[in-house]
């Protein structure tokens, strides 16, 4: 019979992080929506709790611990931040997974125990204006150039939305880029993209101004360009041409996490509906005595809890070697949809006061409609399930 029984070492990581959550995370977090200010101090101590090791092993100062531990640490941090839960997750999932992933076992000593420390981050440069989903459209390119130096990169080209590009500790980004071509079994050609790592302070890379977002205020996220950008040659992250499969691998795992953010937002929603529902009096009695508001919050409870077992058996089928990539698409789209879904009651059962910033509710309202589109849309997850179906 299947168990869905949290083990006591998960039980025990989950309700750490909960506790940190609501001490620490959550009376800050106001401010620093706010100030659209990037919290430093919390990703420190985020860092001293060992939450940016937990999947990495021990010889790279990690924690020893496993993908799904993550995934839990983010739904605690969802229900109360997205923000510093997305910090998390792109930090490890998207900054260090890829050099853990697919790195030499130089990389791995020279970049992840500064990552995995959170003394440091990294981000993961994709998304172009006109490519993410769509390999087809990556414009930036990297030509190997012989120098006095020895052989290096130059790179020249572009991406947006990348989190953790422009931070004080961030390290490097790691970019795709069109390297040259490659020749198809039908005779035509095809664009072979690789991915390189670009160090913080490198000439010719620049994180522009940060965006003005609608939400996920205390995230950094950025533009990024390249103008003859030059880095070694042995800066290139796995096998040269594998970059674009090598990132989509990185996705299918991060969907997961990504999932269990979201799943944090639709309980963190939850959460402050049945708290208010109990203190809100109206027409005589308190508004959760009312069948209207009790139905409403049964099924965000309802949503929250599906999304819960999705990222679950997503990320089972991961940690034992299974293919799982349906499974995430289907638990970040359900996750996603859910978050968007009770963020939207959530407010309806504040009235007013979900439209007031200081509430808690009326953020996770701004925030959680990124969670429909960040690492494939909802779009793309149904574009992803339809195929596996053979459509």
């Amino acid at each position: 019979m299947v168990d869905f029984q949290l083990a006591d070492e998960y039980r025990e990581l989950s309700d750490t992080v909960r506790e940190f959550a609501d001490e620490v995370v959550a009376p800050v977090s106001q401010q620093h929506d706010e100030e659209h200010s990037f919290p430093y101090e919390i990703v420190a101590r985020m860092g001293e709790l060992g939450l940016f090791g937990l999947p990495f092993p021990e010889e790279y100062g990690g924690m020893g611990g496993d993908y799904f531990a993550l995934a839990l640490a983010l739904e605690q941090l969802g229900r109360v931040d997205q923000s510093v839960a997305i910090t998390l997750e792109a930090g490890v999932s998207l900054g260090a997974m890829p050099v853990y992933r697919f790195g030499t076992e130089e990389q791995k000593q020279k970049w992840l125990p500064d990552l995995a420390s959170g003394r440091a981050l990294a981000g993961f440069g994709l998304t172009e204006p006109e490519a993410g989903s769509d390999a087809g459209g990556t414009k930036t390119n990297a030509r190997l150039e012989e120098t006095t130096h020895g052989r290096e990169w130059v790179i020249n080209g572009s991406k947006e939305f990348i989190t953790n590009s422009g931070t004080d500790i961030t390290k490097f980004v790691t970019v795709t880029a069109v390297t040259g071509t490659e020749n198809r079994p039908d005779g035509t050609t095809r664009k072979e993209i690789s991915t390189i790592i670009v160090p913080a302070g490198t000439s010719g890379f620049r994180a522009e101004k940060p965006y003005n977002k609608v939400g996920w205020n205390a995230s950094d996220t950025h533009p990024l360009s390249f103008k003859d950008a030059r880095v070694p040659e042995e800066n290139l992250l796995g096998v040269r041409g594998r970059g674009y499969a090598n990132f989509l691998s990185i996705l299918d795992e991060g969907r997961i996490a990504i999932a269990a953010l979201a799943t944090g937002a639709a309980q963190g929603c939850v959460d402050l509906s049945v708290k208010y529902a109990k203190e809100r009096s109206a027409f005589g009695s308190y508004i959760g005595k009312y069948q209207a508001i009790q139905f409403k919050i049964a099924r965000m409870q309802a949503r929250a809890h599906t999304a819960r077992l999705a990222y679950y058996d997503a990320a089972a089928r991961m940690l034992a070697g299974k293919p799982f990539k349906t499974e995430a698409a289907i638990a970040k789209m359900v996750a996603g949809e859910a978050a968007m879904d009770n963020a939207r009651d959530a407010t309806q059962v504040f009235g007013g006061y979900g439209f007031i910033n200081e509430f808690t509710v009326a953020r996770h309202y701004r925030d959680s409609k990124i969670l429909e589109v960040g690492e494939g849309t909802t779009e793309v997850q149904l574009m992803l399930i339809a195929r596996e179906l053979g459509l």
